[in-house]
């Protein structure tokens, strides 16, 4: 797909499935439309694959996992070819990450610095992948115990729209590093950077079956592919409910898990902060994206001391946004996903209302000119929320942020942890103590403490609680994908007959 710098129209291109190393017709209904959202135009169709259709791609996936081109390539052959790939994403990173924008509505400011460190995702797991080691375990008696470790094999990932590549990606890297394969199930709404990567690494060496997607809704392709019989771990960024769904179709073949889930980010600012950069923070974790992160800094529980002047400073900050064409440079908010999204936004900035709390600032659509039918939303931040609210209980997932009080650090940890969600929290705080004890009391996987949205492929990430299970990057998620094996080696010549002289043996085994 040709990409111009600012596009006024584009072809409606059909896509297919991409099995065996190139794409192929699926589904046997009508196509799905996909959307650009700053417009509304439809820029390309796409299948709602079949059962048939996730079989052929698991048969591919297999077939490579256990085939010599790839099953059986040693491990600096592997790591060389994934920083080629790597090499490969960097040499094609505009017209990536130009249709990233046009397909996610992300500005493409956003989108540029985002895709500029996916790179170092393949290159830091072909790193560990020749850094690894196995065990070797003492053990009691004249014994050599060490273990082996295999590829896990079939990675089924389900991917949303709110980061396509980038998520993708994290599992991506660590999926080729480890030897393993997948079958990718994008958004049905952001279908086309993967397809556009999978092109790009076959074409740069990834042999055939290996990097398999499969097209279509997330509640029939989606579900099929995590209740396969042949996966071995299923990855999946999303809500909590389709987690739960997911999970429990993938328990039924004891298939590994990794879910990324829903996240009600707690952001606690004590008075020793300076307000201004925390204002400054508040308004890039909560409307980067267009607020649809799954570590959107959601919640700002603020201090007392401070509260007037946060909200105050952050009704400014918060209109000066400028919302806009992802593709103008000085855009920096742009729509939210769909329309669907956008009224979910605007029914909470209801319920809001409703509830007592002040909105201070958004709450509308916002009208761009020139993009009538997009799916703007106003950057919007509620203040005055008391912990029983909707909004300060659910994931609105916008461009949505609300304000509360608190008195001391003890009830900032109340209101941070009174969540069912444990993804991410943050701390703005100067006082060195505090800010580990918090962070080793407040409810989440990831703590930024005077940051957000940092992210690192050398950094486990995950949550607790309705956030998920697992974790990806680092470490973590490398030795997720394999087995291992203890292998046990007798070292001694002694004779053995346990049923000979049962009675005086120490032990059975």
């Amino acid at each position: 797909m040709n990409i111009p710098s600012k596009p006024a129209s584009i072809d409606v291109e059909i896509h297919g499935n991409f099995i065996d190393g190139r794409e192929v017709e699926a589904g046997g209904g009508a196509l799905l439309d996909v959307r650009n959202p700053a417009t509304g135009d439809v820029i390309a169709r796409i299948p709602n694959s079949t059962a048939e259709d996730i079989d052929r791609a698991m048969k591919s996936a297999r077939a490579a996992f256990e085939g010599k081109a790839w099953g059986g390539m040693d491990i600096r052959a592997r790591s060389r070819l994934v920083n080629k790939l790597a090499d490969a994403f960097e040499a094609n990173l505009d017209s990536l990450y130009r249709l990233e924008t046009l397909n996610n509505g992300r500005p493409i400011n956003e989108t540029r610095a985002q895709l500029s460190r996916l790179p170092d995702f393949f290159r830091y797991f072909a790193g560990v992948a020749l850094a690894r080691r196995d065990s070797v375990i003492p053990v009691e008696g004249a014994y050599l115990n060490y273990t082996l470790r295999t590829p896990i094999g079939i990675v089924a990932n389900c991917t949303p729209f709110n980061h396509p590549l980038m998520i993708l990606c994290k599992s991506l890297a660590v999926v080729l590093a480890t030897g393993c394969v997948t079958v990718v199930k994008p958004s049905e709404y952001t279908p086309l950077t993967t397809l556009k990567l999978a092109q790009i690494f076959t074409e740069a060496g990834l042999p055939p079956g290996v990097f398999n997607i499969v097209l279509g809704l997330g509640q029939s392709a989606g579900k099929m592919l995590a209740e396969h019989g042949d996966i071995n771990k299923l990855v999946l960024t999303g809500g909590t409910e389709a987690g739960r769904i997911a999970g429990s179709a993938a328990a039924k073949v004891f298939a590994h898990q990794t879910m990324e889930l829903g996240g009600k980010t707690p952001v606690m600012v004590f008075d020793d902060f300076d307000v201004d950069r925390a204002v400054n923070y508040a308004a890039f974790g909560a409307f980067i994206g267009a607020g649809q992160t799954c570590v959107c800094a959601s919640r700002h529980i603020v201090q007392a001391s401070i509260y007037d002047e946060f909200v105050e400073k952050l009704q400014a900050k918060t209109r000066t946004i400028r919302v806009g064409d992802p593709f103008d440079p000085a855009t920096q908010m742009g729509p939210v996903i769909s329309a669907r999204q956008r009224d979910r936004v605007l029914s909470y900035a209801g319920y809001g209302r409703e509830d007592g709390a002040r909105l201070v600032t958004g709450g509308v659509a916002a009208k761009v000119p020139g993009h009538d039918n997009g799916y703007f939303v106003e950057p919007t931040v509620f203040a005055d929320v008391r912990s029983d609210m909707r909004i300060f209980q659910e994931e609105v997932f916008g461009p949505f942020t609300s304000v509360t009080p608190f008195k001391d650090e003890a009830d900032a940890l109340r209101l941070a942890n009174d969540s069912p969600f444990g993804l991410a929290a943050a701390i703005r705080t100067r006082d060195v103590a505090r800010a580990h004890r918090v962070a080793a009391a407040v409810k989440a996987g990831i703590v930024w403490i005077n940051d957000h949205h940092r992210l690192d492929p050398a950094s486990p990430w995950g949550g607790v609680d309705d956030s998920g299970i697992g974790r990806e990057c680092g470490i973590e998620s490398f030795n997720d994908h394999f087995n291992t094996k203890s292998v046990m080696v007798a070292t001694h010549e002694q004779p053995f007959d346990w049923y000979r002289d049962t009675a005086n043996q120490k032990r059975l085994n």
